[in-house]
Protein backbone atom coordinates (compact mmCIF):
# COMPACT_ATOMS: atom_id res chain seq x y z
CA UNK A 1 0.00 0.00 0.00
CA UNK A 2 1.19 3.71 -1.02
CA UNK A 3 1.90 5.72 1.44
CA UNK A 4 3.37 9.74 0.36
CA UNK A 5 6.25 10.57 2.23
CA UNK A 6 6.31 13.08 4.54
CA UNK A 7 6.62 16.75 3.67
CA UNK A 8 9.41 18.81 5.27
CA UNK A 9 7.84 20.80 8.13
CA UNK A 10 7.93 24.56 7.27
CA UNK A 11 8.51 25.59 11.49
CA UNK A 12 11.68 26.20 12.63
CA UNK A 13 12.49 25.07 16.24
CA UNK A 14 15.71 26.88 18.13
CA UNK A 15 17.53 24.59 20.47
CA UNK A 16 16.63 25.28 24.41
CA UNK A 17 20.30 26.40 24.58
CA UNK A 18 20.33 28.65 21.88
CA UNK A 19 17.01 30.38 23.45
CA UNK A 20 19.23 30.60 26.67
CA UNK A 21 22.40 32.08 24.74
CA UNK A 22 19.91 34.53 23.50
CA UNK A 23 17.80 35.81 26.72
CA UNK A 24 21.39 35.67 28.29
CA UNK A 25 22.73 38.39 25.28
CA UNK A 26 19.83 40.82 25.97
CA UNK A 27 20.73 40.48 29.22
CA UNK A 28 24.01 42.05 29.04
CA UNK A 29 23.41 44.33 26.51
CA UNK A 30 20.92 46.19 28.24
CA UNK A 31 22.36 45.91 31.48
CA UNK A 32 26.10 48.05 29.38
CA UNK A 33 23.36 50.32 27.99
CA UNK A 34 21.78 51.08 31.26
CA UNK A 35 25.47 51.17 32.95
CA UNK A 36 26.81 53.86 30.30
CA UNK A 37 23.49 56.23 30.54
CA UNK A 38 23.96 55.99 34.46
CA UNK A 39 27.65 56.66 33.70
CA UNK A 40 27.29 59.42 31.49
CA UNK A 41 24.46 60.96 33.43
CA UNK A 42 25.74 60.66 37.04
CA UNK A 43 29.32 59.39 36.93
CA UNK A 44 30.34 61.33 33.70
CA UNK A 45 30.11 64.79 35.82
CA UNK A 46 32.67 66.70 37.32
CA UNK A 47 31.60 69.66 39.79
CA UNK A 48 33.52 73.16 39.15
CA UNK A 49 33.82 75.75 42.02
CA UNK A 50 34.51 79.23 41.05
CA UNK A 51 35.07 82.65 43.08
CA UNK A 52 34.38 86.11 42.24
CA UNK A 53 34.02 89.30 44.06
CA UNK A 54 31.10 91.76 43.59
CA UNK A 55 31.14 95.23 43.76
CA UNK A 56 27.67 96.78 44.98
CA UNK A 57 28.12 100.45 44.46
CA UNK A 58 24.64 101.61 45.62
CA UNK A 59 24.63 100.34 48.82
CA UNK A 60 26.69 102.06 51.77
CA UNK A 61 28.97 99.81 54.05
CA UNK A 62 27.35 99.72 57.83
CA UNK A 63 28.49 97.52 61.30
CA UNK A 64 25.59 95.78 60.18
CA UNK A 65 26.88 94.29 57.71
CA UNK A 66 29.89 93.29 59.42
CA UNK A 67 28.19 90.18 61.31
CA UNK A 68 26.06 87.59 59.16
CA UNK A 69 23.74 87.10 62.47
CA UNK A 70 22.11 90.58 61.13
CA UNK A 71 18.87 90.97 59.22
CA UNK A 72 20.44 93.43 56.84
CA UNK A 73 23.33 90.71 56.22
CA UNK A 74 20.93 88.32 55.58
CA UNK A 75 18.91 89.85 53.62
CA UNK A 76 21.79 91.94 51.30
CA UNK A 77 23.63 88.47 50.87
CA UNK A 78 20.01 86.94 50.00
CA UNK A 79 19.50 89.36 47.10
CA UNK A 80 23.07 88.91 45.68
CA UNK A 81 22.11 85.26 45.46
CA UNK A 82 18.97 85.30 43.70
CA UNK A 83 20.02 87.35 41.15
CA UNK A 84 22.87 85.26 40.66
CA UNK A 85 20.78 82.52 40.57
CA UNK A 86 18.06 83.67 38.33
CA UNK A 87 20.74 84.91 36.27
CA UNK A 88 21.96 81.10 35.31
CA UNK A 89 18.29 79.65 35.82
CA UNK A 90 17.75 81.69 32.65
CA UNK A 91 20.64 81.21 30.29
CA UNK A 92 22.19 78.05 28.36
CA UNK A 93 24.24 77.27 31.74
CA UNK A 94 20.62 76.54 33.55
CA UNK A 95 21.45 72.87 33.68
CA UNK A 96 24.67 73.10 35.00
CA UNK A 97 24.42 75.98 37.65
CA UNK A 98 23.61 74.18 40.97
CA UNK A 99 24.41 76.66 44.07
CA UNK A 100 26.13 79.83 45.02
CA UNK A 101 26.43 81.19 48.16
CA UNK A 102 27.83 84.97 49.44
CA UNK A 103 30.76 84.08 51.56
CA UNK A 104 31.68 87.33 52.98
CA UNK A 105 30.17 90.55 52.62
CA UNK A 106 33.16 93.28 53.15
CA UNK A 107 33.85 97.15 52.86
CA UNK A 108 35.44 98.47 50.28
CA UNK A 109 35.73 102.71 50.52
CA UNK A 110 31.79 103.37 51.49
CA UNK A 111 30.81 100.37 49.75
CA UNK A 112 30.35 96.92 49.77
CA UNK A 113 32.03 93.63 48.12
CA UNK A 114 30.58 90.21 48.46
CA UNK A 115 32.99 86.80 48.03
CA UNK A 116 30.91 84.76 46.09
CA UNK A 117 31.33 81.19 45.31
CA UNK A 118 29.14 79.42 42.54
CA UNK A 119 29.33 75.60 41.52
CA UNK A 120 28.49 73.99 38.42
CA UNK A 121 28.25 70.79 37.41
CA UNK A 122 29.36 69.41 33.15
CA UNK A 123 30.62 66.63 31.43
CA UNK A 124 34.27 65.54 31.75
CA UNK A 125 34.06 66.21 28.28
CA UNK A 126 33.48 69.93 28.74
CA UNK A 127 36.43 72.18 28.44
CA UNK A 128 36.53 74.41 31.58
CA UNK A 129 37.79 77.26 30.22
CA UNK A 130 34.87 77.33 27.78
CA UNK A 131 32.61 76.80 30.84
CA UNK A 132 34.34 79.66 32.64
CA UNK A 133 33.76 82.30 29.99
CA UNK A 134 30.27 81.50 29.28
CA UNK A 135 30.07 82.07 33.56
CA UNK A 136 31.66 84.99 32.47
CA UNK A 137 29.49 86.38 29.50
CA UNK A 138 25.99 85.84 31.39
CA UNK A 139 27.53 87.69 34.92
CA UNK A 140 28.17 90.31 32.50
CA UNK A 141 24.97 90.29 31.00
CA UNK A 142 23.48 90.35 34.69
CA UNK A 143 25.57 93.23 36.09
CA UNK A 144 24.12 94.85 33.32
CA UNK A 145 20.67 94.81 33.82
CA UNK A 146 21.15 94.44 37.73
CA UNK A 147 17.61 96.33 38.83
CA UNK A 148 17.72 97.77 41.45
CA UNK A 149 21.57 96.65 42.65
CA UNK A 150 24.25 98.76 41.53
CA UNK A 151 26.87 96.30 40.35
CA UNK A 152 30.54 96.94 38.86
CA UNK A 153 31.72 94.49 36.16
CA UNK A 154 32.92 91.42 38.27
CA UNK A 155 36.71 90.53 38.02
CA UNK A 156 38.27 87.47 36.68
CA UNK A 157 36.76 84.58 37.66
CA UNK A 158 39.10 82.13 39.66
CA UNK A 159 38.69 78.25 39.54
CA UNK A 160 38.32 76.99 43.19
CA UNK A 161 39.79 73.38 44.31
CA UNK A 162 37.93 71.70 46.77
CA UNK A 163 40.28 72.40 49.10
CA UNK A 164 39.87 76.07 48.13
CA UNK A 165 36.72 76.45 48.42
CA UNK A 166 36.64 74.50 52.04
CA UNK A 167 39.22 77.01 53.07
CA UNK A 168 36.85 79.95 52.01
CA UNK A 169 33.85 78.65 53.78
CA UNK A 170 35.98 78.09 57.14
CA UNK A 171 37.54 81.14 57.35
CA UNK A 172 34.06 82.23 57.89
CA UNK A 173 31.44 81.06 60.49
CA UNK A 174 28.69 78.31 61.21
CA UNK A 175 29.20 76.17 57.89
CA UNK A 176 28.84 72.47 57.84
CA UNK A 177 29.36 70.22 55.05
CA UNK A 178 26.54 70.58 52.88
CA UNK A 179 27.36 74.09 52.76
CA UNK A 180 30.77 73.38 52.42
CA UNK A 181 29.95 71.60 49.08
CA UNK A 182 27.41 73.45 48.20
CA UNK A 183 25.11 70.43 48.45
CA UNK A 184 21.29 70.86 47.81
CA UNK A 185 20.72 68.07 50.20
CA UNK A 186 20.98 68.62 54.09
CA UNK A 187 20.38 65.62 56.09
CA UNK A 188 20.65 65.52 60.14
CA UNK A 189 19.61 61.93 60.74
CA UNK A 190 20.35 59.80 63.77
CA UNK A 191 21.36 59.92 67.33
CA UNK A 192 25.32 59.62 66.59
CA UNK A 193 27.21 62.35 64.84
CA UNK A 194 29.43 62.16 62.20
CA UNK A 195 33.38 63.94 61.71
CA UNK A 196 32.63 67.55 60.44
CA UNK A 197 29.00 67.28 61.06
CA UNK A 198 29.50 69.86 64.11
CA UNK A 199 32.64 71.22 63.83
CA UNK A 200 32.93 74.14 66.73
CA UNK A 201 31.92 71.41 69.48
CA UNK A 202 34.73 71.16 71.94
CA UNK A 203 35.07 68.88 74.67
CA UNK A 204 36.56 70.37 77.91
CA UNK A 205 38.66 67.79 79.75
CA UNK A 206 39.72 67.83 83.38
CA UNK A 207 42.79 66.47 83.64
CA UNK A 208 42.24 65.02 80.30
CA UNK A 209 38.91 63.36 81.30
CA UNK A 210 35.83 65.00 79.44
CA UNK A 211 34.25 67.08 81.71
CA UNK A 212 32.20 69.65 79.79
CA UNK A 213 31.18 70.72 76.34
CA UNK A 214 32.42 74.24 74.76
CA UNK A 215 31.56 75.51 71.54
CA UNK A 216 34.38 77.32 69.58
CA UNK A 217 33.53 81.22 68.45
CA UNK A 218 37.32 81.87 67.09
CA UNK A 219 40.21 80.62 66.42
CA UNK A 220 41.28 81.23 70.27
CA UNK A 221 38.24 81.20 72.36
CA UNK A 222 35.53 79.00 73.45
CA UNK A 223 32.62 79.71 74.98
CA UNK A 224 30.66 77.36 77.89
CA UNK A 225 28.89 77.37 81.11
CA UNK A 226 30.57 78.87 84.25
CA UNK A 227 29.62 75.97 86.72
CA UNK A 228 31.84 73.66 84.96
CA UNK A 229 34.88 75.65 86.56
CA UNK A 230 32.72 75.71 90.33
CA UNK A 231 35.47 73.48 92.00
CA UNK A 232 38.19 73.31 89.21
CA UNK A 233 39.25 77.20 87.91
CA UNK A 234 42.91 76.25 87.28
CA UNK A 235 43.51 77.00 83.87
CA UNK A 236 46.44 74.24 84.16
CA UNK A 237 44.56 71.22 84.83
CA UNK A 238 42.05 71.97 81.37
CA UNK A 239 42.67 70.78 77.66
CA UNK A 240 40.17 71.29 74.95
CA UNK A 241 40.08 68.52 72.26
CA UNK A 242 38.42 68.94 69.13
CA UNK A 243 36.42 66.22 66.73
CA UNK A 244 33.79 63.32 67.60
CA UNK A 245 35.77 61.52 69.96
CA UNK A 246 36.98 62.53 73.35
CA UNK A 247 39.64 59.74 73.16
CA UNK A 248 41.18 59.88 69.69
CA UNK A 249 40.56 63.57 69.20
CA UNK A 250 41.64 65.71 65.60
CA UNK A 251 42.99 68.70 67.76
CA UNK A 252 44.45 68.78 71.17
CA UNK A 253 45.47 72.30 73.32
CA UNK A 254 45.60 73.38 76.52
CA UNK A 255 43.70 76.28 78.26
CA UNK A 256 45.57 79.38 79.01
CA UNK A 257 42.66 81.26 80.74
CA UNK A 258 39.20 80.73 82.11
CA UNK A 259 36.83 83.78 82.46
CA UNK A 260 33.50 83.37 84.40
CA UNK A 261 30.77 86.18 85.21
CA UNK A 262 30.91 88.01 87.44
CA UNK A 263 27.56 87.59 88.51
CA UNK A 264 27.31 84.10 87.91
CA UNK A 265 24.94 82.49 90.74
CA UNK A 266 25.17 78.85 91.26
CA UNK A 267 22.14 78.53 93.09
CA UNK A 268 19.82 79.90 90.64
CA UNK A 269 22.04 79.67 87.87
CA UNK A 270 21.94 82.84 87.17
CA UNK A 271 24.36 83.83 84.47
CA UNK A 272 25.75 80.76 83.99
CA UNK A 273 28.35 81.91 81.18
CA UNK A 274 32.18 81.50 80.72
CA UNK A 275 35.03 82.34 78.09
CA UNK A 276 37.63 79.81 77.76
CA UNK A 277 41.05 81.52 76.05
CA UNK A 278 43.08 78.73 74.39
CA UNK A 279 46.66 78.43 74.82
CA UNK A 280 47.18 78.50 70.77
CA UNK A 281 44.72 79.40 68.03
CA UNK A 282 43.11 76.26 66.58
CA UNK A 283 43.87 75.21 63.02
CA UNK A 284 40.51 75.56 61.24
CA UNK A 285 39.69 72.73 58.82
CA UNK A 286 36.68 71.19 57.76
CA UNK A 287 36.06 69.44 60.72
CA UNK A 288 36.92 71.82 62.96
CA UNK A 289 35.80 75.90 62.43
CA UNK A 290 33.67 78.38 63.86
CA UNK A 291 30.26 78.59 64.71
CA UNK A 292 28.49 82.12 64.36
CA UNK A 293 27.02 84.41 67.19
CA UNK A 294 24.21 86.03 67.36
CA UNK A 295 23.23 89.44 67.33
CA UNK A 296 21.93 90.27 70.52
CA UNK A 297 18.54 91.16 69.20
CA UNK A 298 18.15 88.30 67.16
CA UNK A 299 14.56 86.52 67.94
CA UNK A 300 14.45 82.66 69.23
CA UNK A 301 11.08 81.75 68.12
CA UNK A 302 9.47 79.17 70.23
CA UNK A 303 8.94 76.27 68.27
CA UNK A 304 11.66 76.00 66.25
CA UNK A 305 13.82 73.65 65.62
CA UNK A 306 17.30 73.54 67.63
CA UNK A 307 20.24 70.51 68.19
CA UNK A 308 21.87 70.09 71.51
CA UNK A 309 24.76 68.31 70.82
CA UNK A 310 27.88 66.59 73.75
CA UNK A 311 29.09 63.94 75.32
CA UNK A 312 26.56 63.63 78.29
CA UNK A 313 25.47 60.26 80.00
CA UNK A 314 22.28 58.52 77.87
CA UNK A 315 20.83 58.71 81.78
CA UNK A 316 20.44 60.21 84.74
CA UNK A 317 23.23 59.47 86.77
CA UNK A 318 24.92 57.44 84.15
CA UNK A 319 28.28 57.66 82.22
CA UNK A 320 29.46 60.01 79.83
CA UNK A 321 29.94 58.78 76.33
CA UNK A 322 32.83 59.00 74.18
CA UNK A 323 31.37 59.35 70.61
CA UNK A 324 29.51 62.57 69.52
CA UNK A 325 26.05 62.75 70.00
CA UNK A 326 23.22 64.70 68.68
CA UNK A 327 19.64 65.11 69.58
CA UNK A 328 16.72 67.72 67.79
CA UNK A 329 14.58 69.54 70.35
CA UNK A 330 12.22 72.72 69.91
CA UNK A 331 12.56 76.11 71.71
CA UNK A 332 9.74 76.40 74.52
CA UNK A 333 8.55 79.45 75.11
CA UNK A 334 9.41 80.58 78.74
CA UNK A 335 5.70 81.14 79.79
CA UNK A 336 4.89 77.14 79.51
CA UNK A 337 8.90 76.37 80.97
CA UNK A 338 7.63 78.85 83.68
CA UNK A 339 4.02 76.70 84.87
CA UNK A 340 3.75 75.08 87.54
CA UNK A 341 3.97 71.55 86.69
CA UNK A 342 7.83 72.25 84.44
CA UNK A 343 10.12 74.80 86.40
CA UNK A 344 7.53 77.12 88.41
CA UNK A 345 9.04 80.46 87.93
CA UNK A 346 12.98 79.08 87.75
CA UNK A 347 13.34 80.20 84.52
CA UNK A 348 14.76 83.79 84.67
CA UNK A 349 15.00 86.37 81.21
CA UNK A 350 19.02 85.11 80.72
CA UNK A 351 17.90 81.47 79.90
CA UNK A 352 15.90 79.38 77.64
CA UNK A 353 14.33 76.13 77.06
CA UNK A 354 14.41 73.52 74.75
CA UNK A 355 13.18 70.00 74.22
CA UNK A 356 10.31 67.82 73.19
CA UNK A 357 7.36 66.96 74.92
CA UNK A 358 7.56 63.36 76.01
CA UNK A 359 10.74 64.33 77.39
CA UNK A 360 13.24 61.47 75.47
CA UNK A 361 15.71 63.56 74.25
CA UNK A 362 17.64 66.22 76.38
CA UNK A 363 20.86 67.53 77.25
CA UNK A 364 22.37 65.48 80.49
CA UNK A 365 25.54 65.52 83.08
CA UNK A 366 28.73 65.55 80.90
CA UNK A 367 26.61 67.83 78.06
CA UNK A 368 26.97 71.01 80.40
CA UNK A 369 28.80 73.84 78.51
CA UNK A 370 28.09 72.67 75.24
CA UNK A 371 26.29 74.27 72.49
CA UNK A 372 22.57 74.43 71.35
CA UNK A 373 22.29 75.73 67.82
CA UNK A 374 19.93 76.72 65.26
CA UNK A 375 20.16 76.69 61.24
CA UNK A 376 19.35 80.51 59.76
CA UNK A 377 17.67 80.45 55.92
CA UNK A 378 21.23 80.67 54.34
CA UNK A 379 22.33 77.11 56.22
CA UNK A 380 24.59 79.09 58.34
CA UNK A 381 24.83 77.71 62.27
CA UNK A 382 24.26 80.02 65.20
CA UNK A 383 24.60 79.17 68.45
CA UNK A 384 21.61 80.17 70.73
CA UNK A 385 22.28 78.42 73.88
CA UNK A 386 24.66 76.80 77.21
CA UNK A 387 23.78 73.72 78.04
CA UNK A 388 23.03 75.04 82.18
CA UNK A 389 20.67 73.27 84.24
CA UNK A 390 17.50 71.20 84.38
CA UNK A 391 15.79 68.77 86.66
CA UNK A 392 17.54 65.29 86.27
CA UNK A 393 17.65 63.87 82.01
CA UNK A 394 14.59 63.70 80.12
CA UNK A 395 11.42 63.60 82.05
CA UNK A 396 8.15 64.96 80.59
CA UNK A 397 7.82 68.56 81.35
CA UNK A 398 11.72 69.06 82.78
CA UNK A 399 13.38 70.37 79.89
CA UNK A 400 17.08 71.12 79.15
CA UNK A 401 17.48 75.09 80.50
CA UNK A 402 20.00 76.76 78.62
CA UNK A 403 21.90 80.34 78.80
CA UNK A 404 20.32 81.98 76.61
CA UNK A 405 23.52 83.35 74.17
CA UNK A 406 21.64 86.65 73.27
CA UNK A 407 20.96 88.16 76.46
CA UNK A 408 24.67 87.73 77.06
CA UNK A 409 26.30 89.01 73.46
CA UNK A 410 27.94 91.76 74.63
CA UNK A 411 29.51 90.08 77.52
CA UNK A 412 31.06 87.77 75.22
CA UNK A 413 32.11 90.65 73.15
CA UNK A 414 33.93 92.79 75.93
CA UNK A 415 36.16 89.25 77.07
CA UNK A 416 36.68 88.30 73.57
CA UNK A 417 36.50 90.51 71.30
CA UNK A 418 34.65 88.52 68.98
Amino acid sequence: MYRPRPRPSNSRFFSPFLVVFIVIAAVVILAVTVGLLIHFLAFDKKTHFYHSSFQILNVEYTEALSSPGTQEYRNLSERIESMITNAFRESNLRSQFIRTHVVKLRQEGRGVVADVVMKFRSSRRNNGRSIKNRIQSILQQMLNNPGNLEITPSKEITTLTGQDTENFFTQECGARPDLITLSEERVIGGTLAEEGDWPWQVSLQLNNVHHCGGVLISNSWVLTAAHCFRSYSNPRQWTATFGTSTIFPLQRVKVRSIILHNNYRPITHENDIAVVQLERPVTFTRNIHRVCLPEAKQSIIPGSTAYVTGWGSLTYGGNTVTDLRQGQVRIINTNVCNEPASYGGGVLSGMLCAGVPSGAVDACQGDSGGPLVQEDSRRLWFVVGIVSWGYQCGLPNKPGVYTRVTTYRDWIRQQTGV
